[in-house]
């Protein structure tokens, strides 16, 4: 080999992977804050991920995705969105408790969200259709969806009269959660009773109180938390032989009686289209606020049949899955 040749053989060995290294330094970030934990949202963020694929990115080839977990205590989100922001991520994805949090921290940083309360009377966006700003995201609008809830679950037990809700207090989406879920209550005529947990312990009170209360059924309110503790939810379910609607499918496959609500990675799929239209250049503002479009109903034979409940020949012509 020449000598002339051997220098840029050299050359170009050495250039490689130093411009290798440049390049991986600048990779686009996404600050991903969350209120829950990995485990739990495990088929959440696959659906992510196959959102930023259909926008041509994926995670340690031409983007970089850095996670922050609260792990169902909230208190540490706000921690947590200046830990991004200092990093100066090109955008941040927050589910319901994150996203106030993250919107109050940054008014440059693009943020997308995924909010179960409405996030026009919150002060997330000025409108669904021009959010304005630097946020936008997927709103589940949760107030409707726990007198939805209701409704499917009266379906199922038409006798029940009292029925218990359990909700998160430190979720922001809980009063009007509860507010719908009343109104649905009133027009059923039946009597709805709150019991509130953000902890283990108080999900086992709770549910120690539901013999007090004579709650004939109970309700799952939408809620990272309790997502991430669904085995212990379910469990606890069984044990006191309640009849129990979950606001996500994960909670029916899980051993649950029924659930009621969106499919969460198809949720999570397009908050990754949209993370992925924002690196790509759309403006937030110009992104309008999507909704999901149906609700899918899972019913779970095995617990119904644990439970001694006939499951109506109507609702199961209506479930979009039935587990046995």
């Amino acid at each position: 080999m020449r000598r002339r040749d051997f220098i840029k053989v050299v050359a170009g060995s050495v250039a490689w992977p130093l411009a290798a290294s440049a390049q991986q330094a600048t990779l686009p970030v996404i600050g991903f804050l969350n209120g829950a934990s990995p485990k739990a949202y495990a088929q959440a963020i696959s659906g992510f991920l196959q959102g930023l694929k259909e926008m041509g990115y994926i995670e340690g080839q031409n983007v970089t995705i850095e996670y922050r977990w609260a792990e169902g205590r909230y208190a540490r989100l706000q921690g947590m969105a200046a830990d991004l922001i200092r990093g100066q991520v090109s955008v941040i994805v927050a589910n319901t408790p994150a996203a106030p949090i993250a919107k109050a921290a940054t008014t440059n940083i693009p943020i997308v969200f995924l909010s179960g309360d409405d996030p026009v009377a919150n002060g997330l966006v000025a409108s669904l259709n021009r959010p304005g700003g630097n946020v936008t995201g997927i709103s589940l609008i949760s107030g409707v969806l726990g007198g939805k809830q209701l409704g499917v679950l009266h379906e199922l037990i038409p006798s029940a009269r009292s029925i218990a809700f359990l909700t998160n207090p430190t979720n922001p989406i809980s009063t009007d959660y509860v507010t719908g879920a009343q109104e649905a209550a009133h027009s059923l005529g039946a009597e709805i009773h709150v019991v509130s947990a953000s902890t283990e312990a108080e999900i086992d009170r709770s549910f120690a109180s539901l013999s007090q209360l004579r709650a004939h059924a109970l309700v799952v309110a939408p809620d990272a938390f309790f997502i991430g503790r669904r085995d212990r939810i379910v469990a606890l379910a069984a044990n006191h032989a309640t009849p129990t609607i979950y606001p996500f499918r994960e909670f029916a496959v899980a051993g649950g009686l029924m659930s009621y609500g969106a499919n969460l990675p198809d949720l999570f799929r397009q908050a990754g289209i949209y993370a992925g239209r924002i690196l790509k250049g759309t403006r937030p503002a110009d992104l309008p606020v999507t909704q999901p479009t149906t609700f899918e109903l899972l019913i779970n034979l095995k617990t119904a049949k644990a439970l001694g409940i006939a499951v109506p020949p109507t609702l199961l012509a209506r479930a979009d899955e039935v587990i046995e």
